[in-house]
């Protein structure tokens, strides 16, 4: 093997996800379609190797600014192996992203519309890999915070359900974690994912916002943010928490000193798997809502 000071990151990623699936907790299928087969995008499916009852499942999103990023990418990976270590099937998702430099097609909703087809996707196979379909989480940081999040507070009534396929089951996820997402998008930068600026299209950045589909009936979210992120600011996970907060939602904003941007559940500051454990436990092993 190649010493792996000298692997691409992707690469790294890969054979990390086969030094810690030898140890004969997690199986690792890649490259997995949950999309129509015209679609490039791809999925890779952490499932836990003991037997037992149906077990929870949890969506990962990656980051990568809406227009790049991979699903099998150091954090995904951490985040799949953690959680699904702990007794979740985990599908980390690639989702469609725009290329800035060559169209002028818009990331959303089409983002947001691969996020909720994975939830279906879960469903749809819930007999196949031992998945209880009625207790699915997401959890994604940055551009993936984002679209957990959105996952969250996005229902039915906000219009942004796809339309195919497999729609006969639900896109609904029973709780999210947000690591570090911009969710109020009315107030950050331009985004080139977006292709226009807030200057020339209000509304879309409006649309864009998580904060602009809050309500009392959300499920639970847990946001976790780093006081030395120099891409998403505090302040971004605060409006967040207010938000939730001024309309009764459950949830729990951890801010962790000194941390930067794109820390996985594991960053040098402190080990965050006890709690993103115990949250995922609480309302998905013991659930107190089914949306």
């Amino acid at each position: 093997m190649k010493p792996l000071l000298f692997l691409p990151i992707a690469m790294l990623a890969i054979v990390f996800v086969d030094q810690l699936a030898s140890a004969g907790e997690v199986q690792v299928d890649r490259a997995v379609a949950y999309l129509p087969q015209d679609r490039p995008e791809k999925s890779d499916l952490y499932i836990p190797l003991d037997s037992g009852p149906p077990r929870p499942a949890i969506v990962i999103m990656h980051g990568g600014g809406w227009i790049g990023g991979e699903r099998n990418a150091h954090r995904e990976v951490n985040l799949g192996m953690s959680l699904g270590g702990h007794g979740y099937v985990c599908l980390s998702i690639d989702y469609w992203c725009p290329d800035p430099t060559k169209t002028m097609v818009c990331c959303w909703p089409q983002n947001i519309y691969d996020c909720k087809n994975a939830v279906r996707w879960l469903r749809a196979n819930a007999k196949k890999y031992n998945i209880d379909a009625d207790h699915i989480g997401a959890i994604g940081g940055s551009a993936g915070g984002h679209l957990a999040a959105m996952l969250a507070v996005t229902g039915p009534e906000c219009g942004l359900d796809p339309l195919t396929p497999a729609s006969e089951f639900s896109c609904q996820v029973q709780c999210a974690v947000d690591m570090y997402g911009p969710v109020d998008t009315e107030n950050w930068i331009d985004i080139k994912g977006l292709m226009k600026t807030r200057a020339d299209a209000p509304e879309l950045y409006q649309a864009f916002s998580v904060l602009s589909y809050v309500s009392r009936e959300d499920p639970p979210l847990l946001i976790l943010q780093g006081t030395n992120d120099p891409v998403v600011a505090v302040s971004q996970s605060e409006a967040l928490a207010r938000v939730l907060k001024k309309h009764g939602v459950t949830h729990h904003l951890e801010i962790i000193e000194n941390a930067p941007h794109s820390f996985d559940l594991q960053p040098e500051q402190r080990d965050l798997r006890p709690q993103v454990f115990e949250f995922f436990d609480h309302w998905l092993q013991n659930p107190q809502r089914v949306r």
